[in-house]
């Protein structure tokens, strides 16, 4: 169509609720969404509340809340050891939102970034709505999904301006080692890349202490970290991120989302603060039930004779390969639907590196998951 501008009339349609199925399937049990099946604390709510009725349904400053920002500053020195800088923060609609204003803040025509693949799918979008290359480097689940560092050398290119590190990981479930992150840092300081960090799920490492890449030493400079309150705190609905970079690069990321937002919304911010306060307590409660599902739905699927996968260190997101099924990841989709009454996400939506695997999302009960895989365990493959 004449009237839609070139460089959006080839967009995938990305992850998308399928309406029809969930209309027409009474019984169809929906582990395609990353939307915690959780609603937001009660003292999150209420908090915000009492702030909504003190006044703060007006804009607020550009930058974001000024006692959002010093709570964050708070929390990431008690957490991670490491001092922050006001200059350094900008509250963001979202970290969805923050990954798209840093592609449009670091990237000219033509510059490369380099996502390990699978990724999570709007990466692509970003990164070419931005007028930039999305260069996918191949992982693979037989090394636990981490990056291959003489891929990854062989990747970069005089073009490459920024690779993109997800963290736990959407869709996989994997999380990066210490020692692929200190391989990758060596050689983003090599090439004089940036690196920008999607640490959206930073509480959800089941083993071991999370490592925010900007602690890396020698790196800070060149780091863009990305987080939410969206699965942190179970408030996706609120759409409240927090940025992190260089003082520089923050001040463009906030001009140009001045020019779309002005601000994140500030009831969403005033949330944000309370949600802060009860930090460790909610890390204990329901992320603590996700890791729970994460490892029995895990030994459920090693029951499935079709299903592979390695074990999950994170997110709440598992990524069987289901390529001895004999289908594509879309077809074996379909099947699941028409025939199972199950709702998953074909890996190929996640980049190249996805085909041939599904993705769960383990955002319902329990025992509905139990139910799905049972289903999924009887589908007729012959």
């Amino acid at each position: 169509m004449n009237y839609i501008a070139r460089r959006f009339q080839n967009l995938s349609a990305g992850l998308s609720l399928n309406a029809d199925a969930v209309k027409s399937i009474p019984d169809l049990i929906d582990l395609s969404i990353g939307d915690t099946d959780f609603i937001t604390d009660g003292r999150i709510i209420d908090a915000a509340m009492r702030d909504a009725h003190a006044g703060y349904t007006r804009y607020g400053f550009p930058q974001g809340d000024p006692q959002l920002i010093d709570a964050v500053i708070q929390a990431w020195q008690e957490d991670f050891h490491q001092t922050l800088s006001p200059d350094e923060i900008l509250i963001t609609a979202s970290s969805c939102l923050g990954m798209a204003l840093v592609c449009m803040a670091i990237l000219n025509p033509g510059d490369e970034v380099i996502v390990p693949s699978p990724y999570f799918s709007v990466y692509r979008q970003q990164i070419e709505l931005a007028g930039g290359v999305c260069v996918e480097l191949p992982t693979c689940q037989e090394n636990g999904w981490q990056i291959p560092e003489s891929d990854l050398r062989a990747a970069v290119s005089r073009k490459t301006k920024a690779i993109i590190l997800n963290t736990p990981n959407n869709p996989t479930g994997c999380a990066y080692s210490l020692d692929t992150l200190k391989k990758v840092a060596d050689i983003a300081i090599a090439h004089d890349l940036l690196l920008i960090a999607d640490e959206i799920y930073t509480r959800y490492l089941f083993d071991g202490v999370f490592t925010p890449l900007r602690t890396l030493p020698d790196i800070k400079e060149r780091v863009i970290t990305l987080n939410s309150f969206s699965k942190n705190f179970m408030m996706t609905g609120w759409r409240v991120g927090v940025l992190i970079a260089p003082p520089a690069i923050r001040q463009v990321v906030q001009t140009i989302n001045g020019a779309m937002i002005y601000t994140a919304p500030s009831v969403s911010q005033r949330a944000a603060i309370e949600a802060l306060r009860h930090r460790d307590e909610l890390a204990q409660t329901v992320i603590g039930e996700y890791r729970r599902r994460m490892f029995e739905t895990e030994a459920l699927c090693h029951d499935i004779p079709y299903m592979t996968l390695c074990r999950p260190q994170g997110t709440f997101y598992l990524f069987p390969d289901i390529s001895s099924s004999g289908l594509s990841s879309a077809a074996f989709c379909e099947k699941a639907l028409k025939e199972a009454h199950v709702l998953v996400s074909p890996g190929h939506l996640f980049g190249s590196g996805g085909e041939g695997h599904i993705r769960l999302a383990l955002t319902r009960p329990m025992e509905e998951i139990k139910e799905a895989l049972r289903r999924l365990s009887q589908l007729s493959l012959s």
